[in-house]
């Protein structure tokens, strides 16, 4: 039987070029824009572009949150990208203090530097340093390159979860996984072909 893969639509992005790369990868999915589309889905992509408190108060108009944490209790498959991987924390100090889901544990804080010359947001090509072989790396370059747009980071309070880290200034978290839940700061769907297996393997190998 196909995977049911839903993409949480919370009026927050990227929701379109996420679901075109998985049809070129010649996988079928579907908006997930209600609480029982959640309920349906084997596996869950929240995706996203913009503010942390925007994030979460448009889940909370949709009623998401209870739907996507009984998914992240019941073991679903759940990848979060950019924002989408933010929300997962607790907290995040973006403009604020603002609650996050909360599956992990950590913060979400502002990029800062003590030399100049290092702009935010971090924008363009960087690349993953892999600290942990999973399955969603498979078969990639050994410093593979992809491709960020943030201005906030995650700090993750268990350093055992994370996968990957970035160097922009210092190393950050750029991947992480906990149970089937993963999460990943660069957009996969703008990273050209190392994007495109790491969705493949996400879907496949995990």
């Amino acid at each position: 039987m196909p995977m049911n893969i839903k993409i949480i639509d919370y009026d927050m992005g990227n929701v379109h070029s996420v679901q075109n790369a998985l049809t070129f990868l010649g996988y079928e999915s579907s908006l997930a824009v209600d609480a029982s589309s959640i309920h349906e889905a084997d596996c869950l992509i929240l995706p996203g572009v913009g503010a942390f408190e925007d994030g979460m108060v448009s889940l909370h108009k949709k009623k998401m949150i209870e739907p996507l944490k009984e998914a992240f209790v019941r073991g679903k498959k759940i990848l979060g990208i950019c924002l989408g991987m933010q929300l997962l924390l607790d907290k995040s100090y973006e403009m604020g203090e603002h609650v996050g889901l909360g599956f992990i544990k950590g913060e979400v804080t502002r990029f800062s530097f003590d030399s100049e010359g290092l702009k935010i947001p971090h924008m363009g090509w960087n690349s993953l340093d892999i600290s942990k072989k999973d399955p969603i790396f498979e078969n990639l370059p050994e410093t593979p390159y992809v491709y960020f747009v943030h201005s906030y980071h995650v700090k993750i309070t268990d350093e055992s979860l994370i996968l990957a880290t970035t160097h922009y200034g210092k190393p950050f978290c750029s991947a992480f996984k906990s149970g089937q839940t993963y999460g990943l700061q660069f957009h996969p769907e703008k990273s050209q072909e190392v994007g495109l297996k790491i969705l493949k393997n996400f879907l496949e190998n995990t």
